[in-house]
């Protein structure tokens, strides 16, 4: 009997992906485990791998149409099975190539030199490996066979020279995403200084939707763009929304920032950013406010037992949450390498299901933008966001005798929902939170 190849269900809210492309076509021999199709979410890119090994037959959804999840989209033929019967296309087209009789030569256009899938193409940009010397397992080369290619080079990297530079550069050219080894430094013996990586740092960041867009032209919204719209607009709709905004003094936060940067950089590691650092105090600030890290199900509020993350991440298409999974177990340093391998895969395209599911709260940064505040949609099912601006020194006044000193200050906006939590209970989170990251040593406590 014909194995009917069902599309799996990625997420719990799950209804429909958008196939992007079939690898392989109807009467192509595949085997278990090999990648047959690429289809996108509206959080990830991802392949389905073949349930069974045998013959593909009678695809059922082709490329950029909306097939159901948990449905048939095509079926595989074991030895001697037929195709006859089965819904879809005839059984000819489905019968193994050795078995239809050739067609007559036909001329046709040229080809590019190399067959790749939009995801494989992304992993290879990531992680650097020239497409053309990919070896394709199938008709085109798949996210597997870059990253197995990847793996084979690794043998053959060359040690990273490490580059002079002030701790105030490292960390500066980490956010900026300027590479050090690009740079002529400018201090003694050609140490590279913060005002180097300024200088050769890009403009503001275009929001990534956006580019190549052209004024005057209809864009459909279709595929992760649509979904987005459905699932933002269902959420604001049916989720009464309360915000609350504070100021935050990040003094005491950025002088701890800049403490663990300097030994990270005498360490070697990697530069502890701004998001990591509130990750790890809005943990501290959930374990004491259950009911912002829950949700509503059935008429029921479910208190999460674990603390998942999301971070809000802009990539070329929309938007996208990978999450951090069990944040409040995880160390500043583990919280930090977790989010830059988490947002490394985002704008790579190569998330997995795992690495977008699971978000119990979310924190979404703009300040990189230049944003000093904004109100955030919450991601369903959860119960609150935290929307979080930019880093501006202002000039504040800092005691009873009116003293005046020029502070950075941080704007965030906690949004709730209202059927989960009383504007009280999300006051006294703010309230917390700020706490923590204006004397970061009750997290401590």
């Amino acid at each position: 009997m014909p194995t009917e190849f069902i599309m799996p269900k990625m997420d719990m809210d799950q209804e429909v992906v958008t196939i992007i492309s079939w690898l392989k076509k109807e009467g192509d021999r595949i085997e278990k485990g090999e990648p047959v199709i690429e289809v996108e979410t509206d959080k990830i890119t991802s392949e389905i791998e073949a349930p069974e090994s045998g013959i593909l037959a009678n695809i059922l959804y082709h490329e950029n149409e909306e097939a159901p999840v948990t449905k048939v989209v095509a079926y595989i033929l074991k030895d001697g099975e037929s195709a006859e019967g089965l819904p879809g296309r005839s059984a000819e087209a489905a019968q193994p190539k050795s078995q239809t009789p050739a067609p007559a030569p036909v001329a046709q256009p040229a080809k590019p030199a190399v067959h790749a899938t939009p995801l494989a193409e992304k992993v290879s940009a990531d992680l650097r490996v020239p497409l053309d010397q990919v070896p394709a397992s199938g008709q085109k080369v798949t996210r597997r066979d870059v990253e197995t290619y990847a793996e084979k080079l690794k043998d053959q990297v060359v040690p990273r020279v490490t580059v002079p530079a002030t701790p105030a550069a490292r960390r500066l050219a980490s956010e900026q995403g300027v590479s050090l080894e690009s740079l002529a430094g400018s201090g003694p013996r050609g140490r590279v200084q913060a005002a180097d990586v300024l200088k050769n740092a890009p403009q503001r960041p275009e929001a990534p939707a956006q580019r190549g867009a052209r004024v005057g032209t209809s864009i459909p919204l279709v595929g992760k763009r649509k979904r987005i719209a459905e699932r933002l607009t269902a959420s604001y709709q049916s989720t009464p929304h309360i915000y609350l905004t504070c100021d935050v003094d990040m003094s005491q936060a950025e002088a701890a920032r800049a403490r663990i940067n300097a030994k990270a950089t005498k360490d070697g590691k990697a530069a502890l950013s701004l998001t990591a650092y509130l990750v790890k105090a809005v943990t501290w600030a959930l374990r004491r406010h259950p009911y912002l890290n829950a949700s509503l199900q059935d008429d029921k509020i479910l208190l999460e037992g674990e603390l998942n993350i999301g971070i809000a991440t802009a990539v070329e298409d929309g938007l996208i949450v990978p999450v951090i999974h069990g944040a409040d177990q995880l160390s500043l340093e583990e919280i930090n390498d977790t989010l830059r391998f988490l947002t490394s895969q985002a704008r790579s395209g190569a998330l997995t299901a795992d690495d977008v599911s699971g978000g119990t709260f979310t924190i979404s940064n703009l300040g990189m933008y230049g944003i000093s505040s904004f109100t955030a949609i919450i991601n369903p099912p959860q119960s609150a966001i935290l929307a979080v601006g930019s880093l501006i020194r202002k000039p504040v006044v800092i005691d009873d005798k009116d003293t005046i000193a020029v502070r950075p200050m941080l704007s965030i906006t906690l949004g709730a929902d209202h059927r989960v939590v009383d504007g009280a209970v999300a006051a006294s989170f703010l309230a917390d939170l700020v706490g923590a990251l204006e004397a970061p040593e009750l997290m401590l406590y």
